[in-house]
């Protein structure tokens, strides 16, 4: 789950029904094949793909590496990437397919992470670390865990000498967290599409919700996503010597602009998904804010309900497009006055608005001509809302009664973005698989201390298995 899914991840904290879960009580001790995937996991953890200091390389080589010794052929890995750019590499895994009607199906994965600076954390963030039911390190949850089921689930297929009907890809890549570099998503998309065409494809972006005992509250399959955009505000002045100050200070008037945005909120805008959701949930609730989700989806302009919800931080990132503060930079001598002072606002807008929209409210809500506000970074493209399809709602919701009974699947929008954005436009939809377990923290994606629970990774790994498995024999 991209500096992008730290509120993707918490979308998924929204309960439905409480059903006996998984405990933060030691595992028990892992069977063989646990412990084969435990291997591939800790690798994954332990080898260093953050854009500052690590290489997503090194570590698309030790997956190839694995693959082979599972029995994978030269001609089905597929190590990919830009020549000059020689830390940022990926793979592409083949299985190829019995069926010559069936379609392939595209799993995809990112390996590299956001930055972790050991100094800051409680353990080492690049050593894989259990310690009270938990996983800890950067990755385990965005999304180590997710590469390390897909590379198991087809290390198990091909050991097993299972032959699916529909040729099955895996495209690990990396840039997907800041892209500063190259984002291979984007790369393959221009220049190999062949490696990603497929029907349709697995990714972040769903997953199940757990409250703070680790009990199970719901499952959710993502179907959309927020796009995202960064605009800078930005204020100049002549500035001058600081023994002789003025009121008119580029850091004074951009507080003011920040200040503004403080208060800006955009207007409510329901999608089919989301309203659905809120219909969905909020009667699976029973509580008095379940009712107003239930109340609100019937009635988008009752107030009361709208102001009920929305108090939820969670709740309230999928009603509307939200942008907010996250970078500032000004002055150049401690004494002189500024001559710049610049704001980052990261905004994530939701199917329906766009950039310029968005751009024009937070200029109108600042209301001084004097503070520019300018698009920057990387544009992604704006995601494309896969169908609600049977083919892959039935064999979800089957497997997640089965494997989390009680726990209904309801679709959900995303939050942050993903790598989705760049299949949509080779029209392959892509959904966002449930099964791996947030906690309200979010698990601590982006943040210090990362981790994931280790009954919640096994229990994943089992029914995403079965889930690609489910696909993988369809015609």
């Amino acid at each position: 789950m991209a500096a992008n899914k730290a509120a993707g991840s918490a979308a998924l904290a929204l309960a439905l029904v409480l059903v006996p879960g998984i405990a933060h009580a030691a595992a028990p001790a892992a069977d063989a094949g646990q412990q084969a995937f435990r291997e591939i996991y800790r690798e994954m953890v332990e080898t260093d793909t953050s854009v500052e200091a690590g290489s997503c390389t090194a570590l698309a080589d030790k997956i190839a590496r694995r693959l082979r010794g599972a029995g994978f052929a030269e001609s089905q890995l597929t190590p990919f990437g830009d020549p000059a750019l020689p830390l940022d590499g990926g793979l592409v895994v083949t299985l190829p397919g019995t069926s010559a009607k069936a379609k392939p199906m595209l799993l995809l994965g990112h390996i590299d992470v956001v930055n972790a600076r050991a100094e800051d954390w409680v353990r080492n963030p690049f050593q894989f670390i259990e310690e009270d039911g938990y996983f800890y390190g950067r990755g385990t949850s965005d999304m180590k865990l997710l590469d390390a089921i897909w590379v198991d689930t087809l290390i198990r297929f091909k050991t097993q000498n299972y032959k699916p009907k529909r040729t099955i890809r895996l495209a690990l890549t990396c840039g997907e967290e800041t892209g500063a570099r190259m984002n291979g998503a984007a790369w393959l998309a221009q220049h190999r599409p062949d490696l990603l065409a497929a029907e349709f494809a697995l990714n972040e972006g769903g997953g199940g919700a757990a409250d703070a005992s680790g009990q199970v509250l719901s499952q959710s399959i993502q179907i959309g996503e927020k796009a995202t955009r960064t605009f800078e505000l930005e204020v100049r002045n002549p500035g001058g010597h600081s023994s002789i100050p003025v009121a008119d200070n580029a850091i004074y008037q951009l507080a003011d602009a920040l200040r503004a945005l403080r208060g800006l909120t955009f207007a409510l805008h329901f999608n089919p998904t989301t309203r659905s959701y809120y219909a969905k949930a909020g009667a699976a609730r029973g509580d008095a804010l379940g009712a107003a989700m239930v109340r609100l989806a019937a009635d988008p302009g009752d107030k009361a309900a709208e102001q009920a919800v929305s108090a939820d931080r969670t709740l309230n990132a999928m009603l509307r497009t939200t942008c907010v503060a996250t970078q500032l930079a000004a002055g150049h001598a401690a004494n002189a006055l500024p001559q710049r002072a610049t704001a980052t606002i990261n905004c994530r807008i939701v199917p329906g608005e766009d950039a310029e929209m968005t751009r024009n409210t937070l200029a109108k809500a600042i209301g001084d001509t004097q503070v520019t506000v300018t698009m920057v970074g990387r544009v992604r493209p704006v995601a494309i809302t896969p169908p609600l399809s049977a083919r892959i709602m039935g064999p979800a919701e089957q497997l997640t009664a089965r494997h989390y009974p009680g726990a209904a699947l309801v679709p959900a929008m995303m939050t942050g973005a993903t790598d989705a954005t760049y299949l949509g436009p080779l029209g392959i939809p892509t959904y966002g698989v449930p099964g791996p377990l947030s906690e309200p923290d979010g698990n601590r994606i982006h943040g210090l201390n990362e981790r994931h629970m280790v009954r919640s990774a096994y229990k994943a790994r089992d029914f995403l298995y079965d889930l690609v498995k489910a696909y993988a024999q369809q015609e």
